[in-house]
């Protein structure tokens, strides 16, 4: 199962490509590509919106993957941070939602927990256990990038856990 995972920004928008194997997926899981879709701040915001809702599309196409997970919004102190962060998740979801994709939409906190054990960890613990999951000599620079992939993680595992369950049912 490929499954593309999303931190969505609407300066920086942190994506990761996943590839689980049978099994468990921490065992058999590749990755196949991450990196952030970048913005240019001094544009309005329509057009950073059409920028990520383009490359968003754009991984779809190069990788296929059988699922999109996004990471929830998480509540800012600024109301205007949290309003335009839910426009950057709107065109991810679209973009999704278009290419036929289930799309699974995780809180942070659920994120962290089932990468790193803890629904507190650090940027810098997810991006550890991102590279000790995946087995990768250097973790995914930046964070968002890092970030994206601990969400394509946590659906992977999730996937596997579902149908574990439901091969004992």
């Amino acid at each position: 199962m490929i499954v593309l995972g999303i931190d969505p920004g609407t300066a920086v928008t942190g994506y990761g490509v996943v590839r689980a194997r049978g099994g468990s997926p921490v065992s058999g899981a590749e990755l196949l590509e991450c990196g952030v879709i970048r913005t240019r701040a001094s544009e309005p915001l329509a057009a950073r919106l059409a920028d990520i809702y383009e490359g968003v599309r754009e991984l779809i196409a190069r990788h296929a993957p059988q699922a999109l997970a996004v990471e929830d919004v998480f509540y800012a102190k600024n109301v205007r941070t949290t309003v335009v962060l839910g426009h950057a998740r709107g065109v991810v979801l679209l973009a999704g939602q278009q290419a036929g994709l289930p799309i699974h939409e995780y809180p942070p906190a659920a994120i962290k927990k089932t990468v790193t054990g803890s629904g507190g960890a650090t940027k810098e613990q997810v991006q550890f256990m991102v590279a000790k999951l995946l087995r990768l000599k250097h973790a995914p620079e930046p964070a968002d990038a890092a970030d994206g992939v601990a969400a394509a993680l946590a659906c992977a595992m999730q996937a596997d856990v579902t149908r574990l369950i439901e091969a004992h049912r």
